[in-house]
């Protein structure tokens, strides 16, 4: 005899992955820190120095005459790695491209290869930790997200121009904003001209060069201050003058 009772299947339990949590920011993360952690351990630093610079710069100059396209193209690879990654040695690399391209076209590749890397850096910043960061403190960051989003340029414009704000911790916290990528790229790309062309242009005097602090002298950094308070004035105007009626 059949008995009428039906066994119902047994529920299958699911695995619940956090909404912000996915095998891509793993990896990415995992790459990254691999990456990171292989520069100290191998003590890659030691080739961005003053003094390793100065050591190779026969050598380095030999080369990019020989070889002018290999060279540029190794050093943007080389920025926008040193850059994306948040590495110490982006100011070596800044004199250095002076040295071998001269002021003018070194300031142009670093251009290239720091918003290349900052670019990188940003939207990685993005995609890792932007979700996490709105759901724990979107409620707080609301006013502030809404703020900078409305005058983001000329606020990342300020931020790249004064460098007493390091250039990587600007470019990790512009992930966690909401300021499109176009504003980004923009305002990096016109904000680091000024300091490239200084360290690009000191690139040329190499030999003279003892230490980092002779280029970034208080009347250079006072000129940078006033250029990014500068960049503030339509954030005032705006705020101040033109009031609606």
């Amino acid at each position: 005899m059949i008995d009428g009772k039906v066994s119902m299947p047994t529920p299958v339990t699911e695995t619940t992955v956090p909404a912000n949590l996915s095998i891509g920011k793993i990896a990415i993360a995992s790459v990254i820190a691999l990456a990171i952690g292989a520069f100290f351990y191998f003590d890659l630093g030691h080739f961005l120095s003053l003094t390793a610079l100065k050591e190779n710069r026969d050598n380095l100059l030999a080369f990019t005459e020989a070889n002018f396209v290999a060279a540029v193209g190794i050093f943007v690879v080389a920025y926008a790695t040193v850059t994306g990654l948040s590495l110490p040695g982006a100011a070596i690399l800044t004199l250095a491209g002076g040295f071998l391209f001269g002021a003018a076209f070194g300031t142009l590749f670093v251009n290239v290869g720091a918003t290349t890397g900052a670019t990188l850096a940003f939207l990685t910043a993005r995609y890792l930790l932007r979700d996490t960061v709105e759901q724990k403190f979107g409620k707080w960051l609301g006013p502030f997200q809404e703020g900078f989003a409305k005058n983001s340029f000329s606020y990342l414009l300020t931020l790249r121009l004064i460098p007493l704000f390091p250039f990587f911790v600007v470019n990790l916290v512009s992930g966690l904003t909401r300021v499109n990528v176009g504003t980004y790229v923009a305002a990096t790309a016109l904000g680091i001209v000024p300091g490239s062309f200084v360290y690009a242009y000191a690139g040329r005097q190499l030999g003279t060069i003892n230490s980092l602090k002779e280029i970034a002298s208080p009347n250079v950094i006072g000129a940078f201050v006033l250029l990014g308070l500068l960049a503030l004035t339509p954030i005032v105007y705006k705020r101040f003058v033109a009031k609606p009626a």
